[in-house]
């Protein structure tokens, strides 16, 4: 933010230095991003709404990072960018909270997972977040949700509408299963009642019928559009993916033991990672602002406006475990961590803008849709989005040629604004609007 409370001290810690060169220590207006959707409405419709009455700020700070896709040194880095951490040693998840840390609200905002450097250590840090009992919210991703239909589907009857699920991962998670392979399998008898590799295939894979037949199951549910899409993804990904596991040096068998690894770790109690998908919510509203992964439909917004949050959360996690994957994955709840407003996902029209303003939304917040230039504001059907994936993740940044460390925030605050702090934008962005100059103190 455009004051000292959001910019940490200047630490000795090598790793605190490194993470403060990649701040901004000047500070702008929020600018009127010409790339963002119908930019030229969009900052002067939250200026004038925030000016209301009706107008909610949440009552403590809130810090959101989004999308850090299995980079636990970026993660930590936007912490200590925001100013809510500081580490206490060299090695990941050697860090405490920080004053400012204890008294703000830290929401995570889905892609915990895929992508990389590595799926672990990230679920380990934010793991060690919540044993320093900070106040986190971690919400669904698309990649998180992917990884447990694709599990859940190994223990369920084949059909046309879910049996493609654990190859529509693709090659992101591929490495997951590398890891998971290399810290618990190897060097053990691993191998010891594993089914052969063509039964593996078979167990993995779609059926050869798949194709032929998903278009009729799912017709009704998606689009024309979203079946052709679903077509086109499978035929590439059904191709591929063996290709991808060979290429990370693993078998069939050996990725269908690391997945009942995962199980293992993910879904039993005793697991090391147990909580992550138990913890997970789908939507977190705080004022007028709705924190979530990627955006609304009409169907969500109705929802929220009849029955609230707490019930879209709970309809979250009772129909994740017990509803038929097809339906979960392709439907309303799900479009919320999913949808960018395309032809192939479900419609987000006035009425389902109007419905969301009548629960008291006015500002999504969201990731989903990674950006080189910091986080921008858009609108859709007159509902204003900040936009906060700014790429944080090493794999992304250096295939997308972005330079350094991965680094930034989305501060939110009731005496300060909206501030977007990113390690690729020169300058703070700060939705109060003023002068440029420098940072107070900085």
């Amino acid at each position: 933010m455009a004051s000292p409370d959001f910019i940490p001290k200047v630490s000795d810690h090598r790793f605190h230095s490194a993470v403060l060169s990649r701040l901004p220590t000047e500070w702008e207006p929020w600018p009127d991003d010409q790339t963002s959707v119908n930019h030229d409405d969009a900052l002067n419709t939250f200026i004038k709404r925030s000016r209301k009455k009706t107008f909610a700020w949440p009552k403590k700070p809130v810090v959101f990072i989004s999308d850090p896709h299995a980079d636990a040194e970026a993660l930590e880095a936007s912490l200590i960018a925001a100013g809510v951490i500081e580490r206490d040693g060299a090695n990941l998840c050697e860090y405490q909270l920080t004053r400012f840390g204890r008294k703000a609200e830290i929401i995570v905002g889905g892609d915990c997972l895929d992508k990389g450097p590595s799926n672990l250590a990230l679920l380990r840090s934010l793991a060690h977040l919540y044993r320093l009992k900070a106040d986190v919210t971690l919400l669904a991703g698309n990649h998180d949700l992917r990884l447990l239909m694709g599990l859940l589907v190994l223990e369920r009857e084949k059909d046309a509408g879910s049996q493609h699920l654990f190859v529509r991962m693709g090659r992101k998670v591929v490495p997951l299963f590398r890891e998971v392979f290399d810290q618990y399998l190897v060097n053990t008898n691993w191998s010891r009642g594993m089914p052969s590799e063509a039964e593996c295939r078979q167990a993995l894979f779609p059926d050869e019928d798949w194709f032929e037949n998903f278009p009729y199951f799912a017709a009704g549910f998606l689009t024309a559009e979203g079946i052709d899409r679903e077509i086109g993804k499978m035929a590439v990904k059904s191709r591929e993916f063996e290709a991808h596991c060979t290429d990370a040096g693993l078998s069939l068998q050996q990725v269908y033991a690391a997945a009942m690894k995962c199980r293992s770790l993910f879904l039993k109690d005793s697991g090391e990672f147990h909580w992550f998908f138990r913890k997970m919510r789908l939507v977190k509203q705080r004022g007028s602002f709705l924190f979530l992964h990627a955006g609304l439909d009409d169907h969500m917004a109705e929802l929220l406006a009849k029955r609230g949050v707490k019930h879209a959360n709970r309809a979250f996690k009772k129909n994740l475990m017990t509803q038929h994957l097809f339906s979960f994955y392709y439907g309303s709840l799900a479009n919320t961590f999913r949808t960018k407003y395309r032809a192939v996902d479900l419609p987000l029209t006035e009425r389902g803008a109007k419905a969301a303003r009548q629960a008291g939304i006015q500002v999504l917040v969201h990731g989903h849709v990674n950006h080189h230039a910091g986080q921008r504001i858009s609108l859709q059907q007159g509902l204003v989005h900040i936009e906060a994936d700014i790429t944080l993740d090493a794999h992304s940044r250096e295939r997308e040629g972005l330079d350094g460390l991965g680094v930034g925030v989305t501060l939110i605050d009731r005496k300060r604004g909206v501030v977007g702090l990113s390690g690729d934008y020169p300058r703070a962005k700060v939705f109060k609007p003023g002068r440029k100059g420098r940072l107070k103190g900085a």
